[in-house]
Parts: C-alpha cells; sequence; structure tokens
C-alpha cells in the first residue's frame, strides 16, 4: 500500500513539473517585418504580453539577407536587402518596460536569387517571372510614381532609430496584458528607401502561457507623416497590423517558434502594395543559462508582389539581472 502511494505521489509530481511553466524569458522571436516599405518605416514588432522579471535587462543584436522579388505590369523591385539591428530592453519596475534599438538597412548582394529558384523548383513553386531576368541585380522600377533606381549595390536603404514603452495591465500565471508606444526617428537624407522623419505606433500585447506551450499576440496602429522621399506614392498616413507567436519548447533548451504577420498596405490606390502583406516566420531558438541563438526563415504569403521573397536571420541574446 505504502509503495503504491509513494508511485501515485510520484506520479503527481512528474505531471506538475510537466505542466509548470517553461517560459524561457524571451519572449517572440527578436524579428521585424521584411516587406520592402514596412520594413523601411516603422512596423511594430510582436510583443510578450507579459513583463520581464523586476531590474532585467536584455540586450540583442541580429542580422537578416532577404531576396526582394516584387514585379508586376505597373513596376518592378527586384534587389537584395539586408537588415543589422543592435538594440537592448530594461524591466524598469512592475509595470514599466522599455526598448531601444537601432536598425540600418542596406543593399548588399548576398546571392539568394539561385538558392531561391532551387528551393521553387524542388517544390513546385512557381517562378513568378523570377527566371525571365539575370541575377543579382538591384532595380526599383515605378513609373507610375517616378522612381526609377538602378545599380545601387553597396547603398543605405534606410537607417533609424526605434524607442518603445511598454505598460504592464494584467499579470497571471497563464494569462498576460500590456500596451505600448513606438516613437521612429528615420535619417531619410541618407536613405534611398525612407518615407517620413518621424512615425508612430500604439499596440496592444496578449500573453497566453501552460507548461511548454506560449502564445503572444499582437494589434497595433502606426501613424506617419507626409513621406519626404517617393513622394510621389499615395501613402496612408495610419496602417494596421496584427501578428501573433507561438513557442512550443520540444526539449530543454530547444524552442520552435511559428509567427504570422499581417500588415495592411501603406498606399492607398489599387497597387499591390495597397494589400496587406502576409508574412511567416519560423525560427529555432537554442538557450544556455543566460543566453539565446535563433535563427529564423522568413517567406510571403498570399500575395508574391508586395513582400519578400525569402529572407534568413540570425540574432544573439543576452539575459542579466542588474541587482546581481
Amino acid at each position: 500500500m505504502h509503495l503504491f502511494v509513494r508511485r501515485f505521489l510520484l506520479t503527481i509530481c512528474l505531471f506538475l513539473s510537466a505542466s509548470a511553466l517553461s517560459e524561457d524569458g524571451f519572449g517572440p522571436t527578436q524579428s521585424y517585418t521584411q516587406s520592402p516599405f514596412h520594413t523601411n518605416n516603422l512596423s511594430p514588432q510582436i510583443r510578450s504580453g507579459y513583463s520581464m522579471p523586476l531590474d532585467q535587462y536584455e540586450i540583442y543584436t541580429s542580422g537578416v539577407v532577404s531576396s526582394i522579388w516584387a514585379v508586376t505590369d505597373t513596376y518592378e523591385l527586384d534587389y537584395y536587402q539586408n537588415q543589422i539591428v543592435f538594440g537592448g530592453k530594461w524591466q524598469l519596475n512592475h509595470r514599466w518596460q522599455f526598448d531601444l534599438q537601432y536598425r540600418w538597412n542596406y543593399a548588399g548582394n548576398n546571392h539568394l536569387d539561385g538558392l531561391t529558384k532551387d528551393f521553387h523548383d524542388l517544390f513546385g513553386i512557381d517562378q513568378n517571372g523570377r527566371d525571365n531576368v539575370e541575377n543579382n541585380r538591384f532595380v526599383i522600377n515605378m513609373p507610375e510614381y517616378g522612381i526609377e533606381i538602378e545599380n545601387f549595390r553597396g547603398e543605405t536603404l534606410s537607417h533609424a532609430l526605434i524607442s518603445y514603452l511598454q505598460y504592464q495591465l494584467v499579470t497571471e500565471d497563464h494569462h498576460g496584458l500590456s500596451i505600448g508606444a513606438s516613437l521612429y526617428y528615420n535619417d531619410t537624407e541618407h536613405g534611398i528607401f525612407s518615407s517620413s522623419d518621424f512615425e508612430q505606433a500604439v499596440q496592444v500585447n496578449y500573453g497566453y502561457r501552460r507548461g511548454k506551450h506560449a502564445l503572444d499576440t499582437t494589434f497595433a496602429l502606426t501613424m506617419r507623416n507626409t513621406p519626404t522621399l517617393f513622394e510621389q506614392m499615395p501613402y496612408r498616413d495610419q496602417t494596421w497590423s496584427v501578428g501573433g507567436s507561438y513557442r512550443y519548447e520540444i526539449y530543454e533548451n530547444h524552442t520552435l517558434i511559428g509567427q504570422l504577420s499581417v500588415l495592411q498596405g501603406v498606399t492607398e490606390d489599387d497597387d499591390e502594395f495597397s494589400k496587406p502583406s502576409t508574412e511567416f516566420t519560423f525560427t529555432y531558438r537554442y538557450r544556455l543559462k543566460n543566453t539565446a541563438v535563433e535563427i529564423t526563415a522568413v517567406e510571403n504569403m498570399f500575395n508574391a508582389d508586395n513582400s519578400t521573397d525569402i529572407a534568413f536571420g540570425v540574432a544573439f541574446r543576452y539575459l542579466f539581472n542588474a541587482s546581481k
């Protein structure tokens, strides 16, 4: 009888241990949309509905290489984009969190055209005209808006500072709710793909955690000034975006993450950039103590003519506590 009781109690303990929250503290993937006009402007990131522990810091850096292919009867975008990010965030107190990051986008030859064609051939995906032009081009041709740029390899597309302040509304074992605001400054004088100097955004984040599962969702509204470059494009002064991030810890220190982002089109006319841009991001995260490495792949969905064709990224993240 005593043996039965001990085994029963052991089973309960194992079950409770498996059901315990396994959140690693890093939340959603450290990533940014890669759609051409969204990535060179303020596009709110998917953020956690939970705050970090008090006085905790995170520093991070990431790099992304992407291939832009958006070609229709009225415009042509075919170039490579590379993105480098440095930033950090700090839990100021139980309610307030602050994030500051620098983001640089530049046109560099990352040789993704051949890999993209091979991938499409392997899975029977239509090349959408990519096989009819040379590899490694740098072309932005939008005659309707008076935009014709070629051979801009090595040029800066945009670079900006983004600050984000978050307030924690609800913190429960399985539910978290936060709101946040972003302020974006873009140095438009030194970038060929910028729209406005200052942009702002507000967002609501909801988080759910249970066992090895975690879900974060974000709804955001972005507000921008009249464009200072690409002035003939009929930019919307407000755009919405929604996104979700699902994380599952497959083994200790190993997590798989799937993220889906939908962003309202940036223009008010009838071209493809007026339609929503939809991106799926798949991430493998490896965590060791306070460090995480994320390997990411981004693929556009539903509309091939207003987002990146494919992108790959890597991020390094480190957590430390100010009180230690």
